[in-house]
């Protein structure tokens, strides 16, 4: 069994349809990506530096969400 792990390069869209359990913390960090245009071509560390986001602390959330 593979463990899922989100990674700061992976597409923002891609996350949230590999992993809809991971909409409630891009909530909580202020993201509304599902409905974003750029979402479809940004991975998640650009979306992050473009909302002020420590992408790092945001890749540690969404993983413990999908564990």
């Amino acid at each position: 069994m593979s463990e899922k792990k989100i990674t700061k390069d992976m597409n923002i869209i891609d996350i949230i349809k590999d992993y809809p359990e991971t909409v409630e913390v891009f909530v909580k960090y202020g993201l509304g990506c599902i409905g974003c245009a750029a979402a479809k071509y940004e991975n998640l560390e650009a979306g992050a530096k473009v909302h002020g986001i420590d992408v790092d602390q945001f890749v540690e959330e969404l993983n413990k969400s999908v564990s």
